[in-house]
């Protein structure tokens, strides 16, 4: 029996802890609604610096789904050299087959390979001439990773396997989009490290205006006691509500500049006979958009809060 009044204790302390927080938070929203001029300023510059990586993400992944269809494209051809034999090319198509960087491998013997030829050259007659096959045996790799760079690697590995003669890689183009795709990526990681960065000066900026506002409400409120943590915690709700509003504005804003670009997206599309469609942000995105700008407007609400309330002490204490 002795346990339950502590337990009860613990739980009241908890509760009332949470009460706290939580009348400090819509406190904190209520400030901000009775300036929504000023508060809407913030929260759209805040929206802007998000949205814009927000739009480079929406077209990058939508590239990678374009590109992941000419994924047959970077398919590898391995050339044995003239006159090996089959059981030659059988055993080096397992043997690359079992690399880890490889997906698949076909091969195509040389019989195969002529009567392929055959089929869609029409120069029949012509090789029935021929005395013997010139085409040499071929291992057909599809590489697990469809990267410019993963593909360039493998490439350089295969032509330096014994048997080789050639390494043919089909089209080239698609190799260059997947480079310039990487540069968006890069791009989009770099850009969004620089407009996080200046979400967190815009916030910490703001708060620190509103500190010095209240200064003599700060003042008075450390005079009775009050700590650092306990002053601070509004702003960091202030700072949480400015990142939350503008990260959802900038899930809006990335929503319409998806709507603006699908029309003529699939008119494109449709031109070239394909079934591509321009997609929005997935759900985890949305997310990653909208709870990442409210953990930096709370990031930088606690740096400015931190700093600036440390020289505020009420007047008695100079």
């Amino acid at each position: 029996m002795a346990p339950e009044p502590v337990t009860r204790r613990m739980a009241g302390a908890l509760t009332g802890y949470l009460e706290r927080h939580a009348q400090t938070c819509v406190a904190s929203l209520g400030r901000l609604a009775r300036e929504p001029v000023a508060a809407l300023m913030t929260i759209g510059v805040i929206s802007l610096a998000l949205a814009v990586p927000g739009c480079l993400y929406l077209l990058v992944q939508n590239a990678r789904a374009v590109s992941s269809g000419y994924s047959g494209a970077l398919d590898l051809t391995v050339y044995l050299k003239p006159g090996d034999s089959e059981l030659r090319a059988r055993n080096l198509a397992e043997q690359i087959g079992r690399r880890a960087e490889v997906a698949s491998t076909r091969l195509v013997t040389a019989t195969e390979g002529l009567a392929e030829f055959r089929r869609w050259s029409g120069f029949g007659p012509a090789l029935d001439a021929l005395k013997d096959n010139p085409l040499p045996h071929a291992v057909v790799v599809r590489p697990r990773e469809a990267t410019a760079e993963s593909v360039e690697r493998l490439r350089s590995a295969l032509a330096g396997l014994p048997g080789v003669d050639a390494v043919n890689v089909d089209a080239a183009w698609v190799r260059r989009f997947l480079a310039l795709l990487d540069v968006l990526r890069r791009t989009l990681l770099i850009l969004a490290l620089v407009l996080g960065a200046a979400v967190l000066v815009v916030v910490g900026n703001t708060i620190r205006l509103d500190i010095d506002v209240r200064r003599p409400e700060i003042e008075i409120t450390k005079l009775v006691g009050g700590s650092d943590a306990f002053v601070r915690r509004p702003f960091l709700y202030g700072g949480l509500w400015y990142g939350l509003g503008g990260g959802l504005l900038a899930w809006l804003v990335v929503s319409a500049f998806s709507l603006g670009l699908a029309g003529p997206i699939n008119r494109v599309a449709a031109a070239y006979d394909s079934r591509f469609a321009l997609t929005g942000l997935s759900w985890p995105a949305v997310a990653v958009l909208v709870l990442g700008g409210a953990l930096l407007g709370w990031a930088g609400a606690y740096v400015a809060a931190t700093r600036h309330l440390r020289e505020i002490e009420p007047a008695g204490e100079h």
